[in-house]
């Protein structure tokens, strides 16, 4: 295609489909002994150049709030959104947070469709009005010209329309005087932490900020040459997967998970990092050292594990550990298992935990929106836009941390409580890379008491697991009391 015919292509207004009007509905939920009767509002807020006043994109909601549709001006209000970066909101929305949940199987693995979407009792809405966000590109938000892309798919544009969106919704809902949370999930926590620093400068202060699978730091989660960090942080994660599918040796095995893991992070903060700090002048003494050691904590041979200098990349991990019984590990929640075409390549065909939650959480979003939400349009929901994460800036060196903003947002307001959820069984945003990051952000000695992190014996979406999901609501519970 011609370059000018391409421009034009994509200074078109594009053929969006939504109801005039946010759709308003009404529901009840008991939970134990009580109801709650809450309001639901579903739509769009536009989002406007402030130059021009151009509308340049939709920013699709779903919201819920007790008392009437605006929700009480002292009740809590929390903004929730999950990641990608091109997700959608859903995850969180149907899967812990929101007063319905897609049921899946106890333990988070698929089950057999059609899918069915529950009441959920574990809802925090039970603690706090919720606002679910689908950034530009995700759910049912779109730009309105393909041009206007780029302004959203990136970090900073991205973190400037989910900030502008809550000050709107501040404003229209009239909410400004309420108790404010944030919550994120995954890169969502890149964004949540950013937001936390940035949206104070606008009078927009948090009692608390939720982080649920942390990344702020992205150079903990690239496996390039010369970059070791993550060879060293993501290792308690491999342990805990060798465990959970008992490939280490018994005298690991027989003991519970977390004196196990205890173990390797004092091992790879003293014998493990001195190695990879030497590189090539470690002696064969001492890489034969380094190399039955790692091999005792993932359950992988010596060989490999001298064939990969040291260094276990994150997806010849998820390939190999179960290649014998030609079966491949989930990224997402370590705890599934995948079947590739070939067990001899070096890395799998695709990720068994997320296609495992995939259809279920798509079909019920888009059933829920339309016949219980009142949300009708013909447009695609985008529960996790490739598209999007494919074309996104990631910034001038392509690795943001945005955990000086956190420490920001702490020096800024001394009152923001934070909440830190990790799953042992993910590998997309490995616990230990969490805490790693929080103790280098410089967050002063007087506030860190303020930081509050708790662990599940499950993976990325730790709450499609039952007993985490439980354990989730109970944390959560405690902690929006202690932020109040």
């Amino acid at each position: 295609m011609p370059e000018n015919e391409k421009k034009s292509e994509e200074s078109q207004p594009l053929p969006l489909s939504y109801p005039e009007q946010p759709s308003q509905t009404s529901h009840s939920l008991k939970i134990g002994r009580k109801t709650l009767e809450y309001h639901v509002t579903a739509g769009t807020m536009p989002f406007k150049n402030p130059e021009n006043a151009e509308i340049e994109a939709h920013i699709f909601y779903v919201a819920y709030t007790l008392d009437t549709p605006e929700g009480n001006p002292k009740r809590p209000l929390m903004f929730s959104f999950n990641g990608g970066p091109g997700s959608s909101s859903v995850w969180l929305h149907l899967g812990a947070l929101g007063p319905r949940r897609v049921k899946m199987l106890d333990h988070g693995g698929m089950p057999a469709p059609p899918y069915e979407l529950v009441d959920n009792p574990l809802t925090w809405l039970e603690h706090t009005d919720l606002v679910f966000i689908d950034p530009v590109g995700t759910g049912y938000s779109r730009a309105t010209k393909n041009e206007h892309n780029k302004k959203f798919w990136g970090l900073e544009g991205d973190f400037k329309s989910v900030g502008e969106f809550i000050r709107l919704y501040l404003t229209q809902y009239s909410r400004w005087a309420s108790p404010l949370f944030l919550v994120g999930e995954s890169y969502g926590t890149t964004r949540a932490a950013a937001l936390a620093g940035q949206l104070i400068e606008k009078g927009i202060a948090f009692n608390g900020v939720l982080l649920i699978s942390t990344i702020l730091n992205f150079q903990t989660a690239r496996f390039t040459v010369g970059n070791d960090l993550p060879f060293l942080l993501f290792l308690p994660t491999y342990t805990a997967t060798a465990w959970y599918h008992k490939k280490l040796p018994d005298d690991l095995q027989q003991r519970p998970l977390a004196d196990v893991l205890a173990e390797v992070e004092q091992w790879l903060e003293t014998d493990y990092n001195i190695a990879l700090m030497k590189g090539d002048r470690l002696s064969d003494n001492e890489r034969s050292a380094i190399t039955q050691q790692l091999s005792h904590y993932t359950g992988l041979s010596e060989r490999f594990i001298d064939h990969s200098h040291l260094r276990i990349e994150i997806f010849r991990f998820c390939k190999e550990l179960l290649r014998n019984e030609k079966r491949t590990v989930g990224r997402l929640d370590s705890r599934f298992e995948g079947i590739d075409a070939l067990p001899v390549s070096e890395k799998p065909d695709f990720d068994p935990s997320l296609t495992a939650i995939m259809p279920p959480y798509t079909a019920m979003m888009n059933q829920y929106a339309r016949a219980d939400l009142g949300f009708k349009t013909d447009l695609e929901y985008e529960t996790l836009s490739f598209k999007v994460n494919k074309e996104w800036d990631w910034g001038k060196n392509g690795l943001p941390d945005t955990s000086e903003l956190l420490r920001s947002a702490f020096a800024k307001n001394p009152y923001m409580k934070l909440f830190v959820a990790q799953g042992y069984y993910d590998l997309a945003t490995p616990y230990y890379a969490a805490l790693y990051t929080l103790h280098h952000a410089g967050i002063d000695p007087a506030v860190r008491g303020s930081i509050h992190t708790a662990f599940y014996e499950a993976g990325h979406m730790m709450y499609i697991d039952v007993p985490s999901l439980k354990k989730l609501k109970t944390d959560i519970a405690g902690f929006i009391g202690a932020a109040l």
